[in-house]
């Protein structure tokens, strides 16, 4: 069964409101099924975040590349690409590290792994830092942060990854903005105002967008417990924030050889 196929039979829901999941919930699951940060309690979550990321941003500052930095792909991508689903706090914190105990494993996840590197590949040849103090792949990073607080609603790995790559699936904003006109572009510039209400009508929320330098950098979408869309709140920081008129710059890889060659590395993230 390839990879759309498997994706195409599972679709996760979970029939509460947005605001119908106690919180006033620790993180002690009574029955012992699981204990969340037993050295730190954290209260429950208030909603997910979805943060997307824009290559043709992040990768112009890529200064050294290795086959696990999807900036040096031959095969250029033009879509929005997964960051991770957090989990926040409507005060703006969130949580994380919620059990160290559940550290990543990729055997969990072997079969989502060949949409994990197209969807949600490194965009970077560094470590992340984990939960334990150590080093390890990205996705690592997002499970042990984000997806360990992401309880009572995502319990384990597998269901975390499998989720997060339902939602980027269900609201493709790449699609979205294509069918309106935004195309990635290293020349236009388009009115920021005009990609907030083209998602916003197709996905029935506000999106919060982050900027460098004027070009697109990070698009999050927020959502209920019940993955049901909700506005963002708009907290970035004034570095972070966008102009009147933004840049989706093409992606162009860092490739081997000519003016734009890059060192390459050895691969730490190899799979």
């Amino acid at each position: 069964m390839d990879f759309l196929t498997f994706m195409s039979v599972f679709l996760l829901l979970i029939s509460t409101s947005c605001y119908g999941l106690s919180e006033n919930h620790h993180g002690d699951e009574e029955g012992g099924l699981l204990v969340v940060a037993p050295a730190k309690q954290q209260k429950e979550f208030d909603y997910f975040l979805l943060a997307l990321l824009w290559p043709g941003t992040l990768c112009q500052g890529t200064n050294h590349c290795c086959s696990a930095n999807a900036c040096c792909r031959s095969n250029a991508t033009s879509m929005f690409t997964i960051h991770g689903l957090w989990v926040n706090y409507n005060d703006g914190t969130w949580p994380a590290c919620c059990n160290n105990g559940s550290n990543f494993d990729i055997k969990k996840i072997t079969p989502l792994l060949g949409g994990l590197q197209i969807y949600w590949p490194s965009l970077s040849c560094n470590l992340e830092s984990t939960c334990d103090g150590g080093k390890g792949l990205f996705w690592a990073h997002e499970w042990e942060k984000h997806g360990t607080c992401a309880t009572p609603v995502i319990w384990d790995e597998y269901t975390y990854f499998l989720t997060t790559l339902n939602i980027y699936f269900k609201y493709n904003i790449t699609k979205i903005l294509i069918e309106e006109g935004y195309i990635p572009s290293n020349s236009e510039k388009y009115p920021l105002g005009g990609i907030v209400s083209a998602i916003q009508n197709a996905v029935r929320a506000t999106p919060l967008l982050v900027c460098s330098d004027g070009a697109v950098q990070e698009l999050r979408l927020c959502f209920c417990k019940n993955f049901e869309p909700q506005d963002c709140p708009n907290n970035v920081t004034p570095e972070e924030a966008c102009p009147r008129y933004v840049s989706l710059p093409e992606y162009v890889p860092r490739s081997l050889g000519g003016k734009r060659s890059i060192p390459w590395s050895s691969n730490r993230e190899a799979i």
